[in-house]
């Protein structure tokens, strides 16, 4: 039998382990294609995180889907230096995706990035002095993020540098990462 009739066989045979071949190969072609798409758009091979927390309400919510932007790719627009026509999700600057403290291995943080401040600044009006420069972050849920991420547990006293930053926010899909979340 030759190539061509091989492929043939392969394409349209109704055989069990033949069948199955062929699907397994369609979803390994399908998850390649968008990686691949994914690499070209955002910059990553996975730009997407499933929300956690309410921290973001109500722009994010638990269980949403979030696509990132690598930090590569783009600019960081922060709360106070964006201009009122640049709003990413209902709300003046970036929502930025980073590393707590740049460790691996922990759940990143997504938050707006407030403002940008350098080494030796205040972090805020009457607040302790910046050991480095990095940005001053915080949630958009008033109710549990009343302070910036600096003042709390999450990044206490350290502004985020921008070697934590995995990414900028770009599109959400509502309730689409729950099953992810529930698998987790």
């Amino acid at each position: 039998m030759d190539l061509k009739a091989s492929f043939q066989t392969f394409r349209t045979s109704d055989k069990f382990w033949i069948s199955l071949s062929r699907d397994i190969l369609s979803v390994i072609l399908a998850v390649l294609a968008f990686a691949v798409i994914s690499q070209a758009l955002f910059g990553m091979w996975t730009p997407m995180v499933a929300v956690e927390s309410g921290s973001m309400d109500p722009h994010m919510k638990i269980g949403d889907i979030i696509f990132i932007e690598s930090i590569d790719r783009t600019q960081i627009m922060t709360n106070q230096d964006a201009t009122p026509d640049y709003i990413s999700f209902e709300k003046e600057g970036d929502v930025i995706l980073y590393r707590p403290y740049g460790q691996e291995g922990v759940t990143p943080i997504i938050h707006r990035a407030m403002y940008f401040v350098e080494a030796g600044e205040s972090m805020w009006e009457g607040g302790p002095i910046a050991p480095h420069s990095g940005y001053i972050t915080k949630g958009d849920n008033e109710r549990t993020n009343m302070y910036y991420d600096q003042q709390g547990q999450i990044s206490y006293l350290q502004p985020v540098k921008e070697e934590w930053i995995i990414g900028v926010a770009r599109y959400r899909i509502p309730y689409a990462g729950h099953l992810r979340l529930m698998l987790s």
